[in-house]
């Protein structure tokens, strides 16, 4: 029984961290495309901010829903731990490009979304389970 229990976690594990790959590569999708349209079109920065939110969410529903597949049931903690995830580490990494960490409004609101879509994405990802 240990061992079925401790394989099936390893098969969570492992899920979770494919999905916030999968989140991380929708990401740098979106953020390249947003750079060469800023650079080669008449795109304005100020749609930046916008963009990026709308990027995190997508990305976290669709973690979610990856992480919860492999998940027996509370596909939505799977998903929000996979949002969590994803947002400690996009935090981590604006911490070390600026230089140093300031907790403001957008980084509040970033991590809330990111936990609240990735909980979204895991309960209907478990749903859709193969």
């Amino acid at each position: 029984m240990d061992k079925i229990n401790s394989t099936t976690r390893k098969q969570q594990i492992i899920g979770l961290v494919a999905a916030v790959v999968i989140a991380y590569a929708i990401t740098a999708i979106a953020f390249i495309g947003t750079a060469l349209g800023i650079t080669y079109t008449n795109m304005q920065e100020s749609a930046v901010p916008i963009i990026v939110m709308i990027t995190c969410v997508v990305a976290v529903i669709v973690a979610g829903f990856d992480a919860s597949r492999r998940a027996e049931k509370n596909g939505w903690v799977w998903g929000m731990i996979a949002g969590g995830v994803y947002a400690l580490i996009l935090i981590g990494i604006i911490v070390w490009v600026s230089g140093g960490f300031v907790m403001d409004f957008r980084k509040v609101i970033l991590t809330l979304l990111s936990v609240v879509g990735g909980g979204i994405g895991g309960a209907i990802g478990i749903n859709f389970k193969k």
